[in-house]
């Protein structure tokens, strides 16, 4: 194919050379005419012609009388093969296509018609020829002055030392670390010592105390939790072996803590109604620790022997103290200033509520308080040795909701009755009842009904202590029969009493001495407060200056209790049930407070209620022939 396209381009070489021959001969006949005159004149028209056809003829081209526009620069007959690539550079003398104009008007009015052809271009690619440039840089490499290789002894002895090197790394590497391990071994083994400095900062942080107090609590929880976690229940053991049978009253435990009850006497006890394992206890002033708050009450658990769970201050000596029957994390608290205190569980040790010192509220020693009402609606009722009885809301602290004097004109020496203890009937929110310090028990109404006024019934005096009214209680149970109407007493006069409330409804019309149904004269000394059972319609306990707990059943015996026990040599100064009436917690003089169980001594058997009517109507016809015979005496 190359040959060829040579051979074509040949051809087109010597015919462009045989027309420059031509012009060339042409000029050399004509030299008289001038340069700018060789070329065709516009208007010869004809001449144009004739120069056409020549030049076809020499090119041996076929001619074609048709007139050419400037766009037909191919010509028909021309094939592909003979149509040259590059068209030689058009000279003066030869008329270019744009010079060929006819300038008649016939030929310029007709339109010319091309012939088109169709044909096959072939393309050649033809890489250029490479050129070599000299460079003497060239003919040098850059290994020329390189050392030779080295031999395959030398590479040996290389890779050998290259290993040994590694070998002795990784050996030093082993030691380094084994080094390491010791020493850290010794470290942990050696105890951190602080300096006292150091050690007393840690110990005063508020967190760091936080964090063991409560720790410290969740572990002795757990530690004294009575429960044997080595027993194999495939031995068919009994769980209440080490424990007698029948009744019995069996210590549980004693609360103290050196620190805070020390040199103090307990004043109140109480258990909690939503946490049966809390209890509460309220102190009085410890003489000997005048930076001390003079009164705090303490919040003791079932399992935490050795420190109360909380601790909370008073300015003044705490005489009672109680659990929120409707808001169980609240405490409430009399003192001996007359200020009513209210506690919240998961603040600090300071009181949230308190009343105001003034005469808006008590000026004397509250020694009994009470909450009566429902959970929309309650009222904590509390009275002071000055016959003052107020209502209060909780959340208003700042004033009494009411207010009610106790005054009685028949008083012996001053118209007020100094209440030492009250009480109300169960469902009860109105009429209560009061021990006073001169012995008398009397009935109050809190407001006026048709039957009488507001403040201490006149008419009514329940006359039997020889001594200061010490506790008062109602009895607790609704069962088969009502004793709702009943109440013990106790007194500096070692005597328990069992009396029945007059009906509030009945009014007397003059005035009555009401005797009690009966009296209970086990005692020794001085009995500082007496319990009806929450379970047990005849059980009740009651503790003595002696340091004894008795426990008296009225359907076993009247003369004697059932159990005494003798708790320590301090006076005991309360007394209170938990929930269930299996336990009872006691307050000391020395700041202690223990904890019984009563066992099945709790338990009421099926015909206790009506066994316990029986010997109430036994003491009642007793009671009302012995009035008789007092009365005929008199």
């Amino acid at each position: 194919m190359a040959e060829r396209r040579k051979e074509e381009l040949l051809k087109k070489r010597q015919k462009l050379e045989e027309l420059r021959r031509a012009r060339e001969e042409r000029k050399k006949e004509k030299p008289d005419e001038p340069a700018d005159k060789i070329e065709e004149k516009p208007n010869s028209s004809t001449n144009k012609k004739e120069e056409l056809q020549r030049l076809l003829l020499e090119l041996n081209l076929p001619s074609n009388n048709k007139p050419q526009t400037p766009t037909s620069t191919k010509l028909e007959s021309e094939t592909p093969e003979e149509q040259p690539t590059a068209s030689p550079i058009p000279d003066e003398s030869t008329p270019t296509p744009s010079q060929i104009a006819p300038s008649s008007p016939s030929i310029q009015a007709s339109r010319f018609i091309p012939n088109f052809i169709t044909f096959e271009a072939v393309i050649l690619d033809i890489p250029p020829k490479e050129i070599v440039h000299y460079n003497k840089e060239v003919q040098t490499k850059d290994t020329s002055f390189e050392p030779p290789p080295p031999s395959e002894d030398e590479i040996r002895s290389k890779i050998v030392k290259e290993f040994e090197e590694a070998e002795k790394q990784r050996k030093a590497y082993e030691e380094e670390q084994k080094i390491k391990a010791e020493i850290e071994k010794k470290r942990e083994a050696k105890l951190w010592e602080l300096s006292e400095e150091e050690k007393k900062i840690i110990f005063n942080l508020p967190e760091f105390r936080d964090f063991i107090d409560t720790s410290t609590k969740y572990v002795e929880r757990a530690i004294n939790e009575n429960y044997d976690i080595m027993r194999d229940y495939r031995e068919g053991e009994d769980v209440d072996d080490d424990e007698e049978e029948g009744p019995r009253v069996k210590y549980v435990c004693s609360y103290f803590d050196d620190r805070w009850n020390k040199n103090r006497s307990v004043t109140d006890v109480n258990w909690s109604k939503k946490n049966p394992e809390l209890f509460i206890a309220s102190y009085n002033k410890n003489p000997y620790a005048v930076n001390d708050p003079d009164g705090i009450v303490c919040v003791w658990s079932l399992r935490l022997l050795d420190r109360p769970e909380f601790i909370f201050h008073s300015q003044s000596d705490v005489l009672t103290t109680m659990f929120s029957e409707f808001h169980p994390s609240y405490i409430i608290g009399g003192t001996y200033s007359g200020q009513i205190l209210v506690w919240d569980m998961r603040s600090k040790s300071l009181p949230v509520f308190k009343t105001p010192l003034g005469a808006a509220g008590h000026t004397h020693p509250v020694y009994a308080m009470q909450m009566v009402g429902t959970q929309n609606a309650h009222n904590l009722i509390t009275a002071s040795t000055d016959g003052l009885v107020c209502s209060w809301q909780l959340d208003m602290m700042t004033q009494p909701q009411e207010s009610l004097e106790l005054v009685h004109t028949d008083h012996p020496k001053t118209e007020e009755v100094s209440v030492t203890t009250f009480g109300f009937q169960k469902n009860e929110s109105t009429a209560f009842w009061v021990g006073t310090e001169e012995g008398n028990i009397y009935q109050a109404n809190r407001y006026a009904h048709a039957g009488g006024k507001a403040g201490i019934n006149h008419h009514d005096t329940y006359k039997g202590h020889w001594g200061p009214v010490t506790g008062l209680h109602f009895h607790p149970l609704d069962g088969q029969v009502d004793f709702s109407d009943l109440f013990l007493t106790s007194s500096v006069d070692w005597t328990v009493k069992l009396w029945r409330a007059k009906s509030v409804s009945k009014p007397t019309a003059g005035s009555q001495s009401i005797s009690p149904l009966y009296s209970f004269e086990g005692a020794d000394d001085y009995i500082y407060d007496v319990k009806w059972s929450p379970t047990n319609p005849a059980v009740f306990g009651c503790v003595d200056g002696k340091g004894n707990f008795s426990l008296w059943n009225i359907n076993t015996d009247t003369e004697v209790p059932i159990s005494t026990t003798k708790v320590g040599d301090r006076a005991l100064n309360k007394i209170q049930w938990d929930k269930d009436g299996k336990r009872a917690a006691i307050g000391s003089s020395d700041g202690r407070v223990h904890v019984y169980d009563v066992g099945e001594l709790c338990n009421p058997r099926e015909e206790e209620w009506n066994v316990m009517q029986t010997k109430i109507s036994e003491m009642m016809d007793t009671h009302d022939a012995n009035a008789g015979r007092y009365a005929l005496a008199k």
